[in-house]
């Protein structure tokens, strides 16, 4: 199975973080499934440090070196066809990030692992 992580599910993942829930603990763990990393949450993460509403302890470089090494994440870029779906979709959710992710998921066919329940208003198989 393969699964999009939100940005806060990676970086809780990568930090052990004990507000990742049992079940998406389980499906990160899980060998047989496929984990993705959308480049729009690494985005994401830059944004925030650069901002210092996130603070990472290294660079967001070794951050994504690290959870790619430690999770077996697979990056996934932002296409064309991506940017395209987002002018598509509802305006459930004005998170430019999270939206993508949304675009993402449907034009990949992934679920997503997340806290955030307005991916449900989208359709998108979420577990948390």
């Amino acid at each position: 199975m393969s699964w999009l992580l939100d940005t806060h599910t990676f970086l809780w993942a990568a930090s052990d973080d004990p507000a990742l829930s049992p079940p998406a603990r389980s499906a990160i763990l899980d060998p047989a499934n496929e984990l993705l990393l959308s480049l729009a949450s690494i985005w994401e993460i830059a944004i925030k440090q650069s901002l210092g509403k996130l603070q990472l302890g290294g660079s967001v470089q070794q951050l994504v070196d690290q959870g790619v090494a430690r999770l077996g994440l697979v990056l996934l870029a932002v296409k064309l066809e991506h940017c395209q779906v987002v002018s598509q979709l509802p305006f459930a959710h004005k998170d430019p990030f999270d939206r993508l992710l949304v675009s993402q998921a449907r034009i990949e066919r992934l679920r997503i692992l997340s806290c955030d329940r307005i991916f449900d208003d989208y359709g998108i198989p979420r577990v948390w």
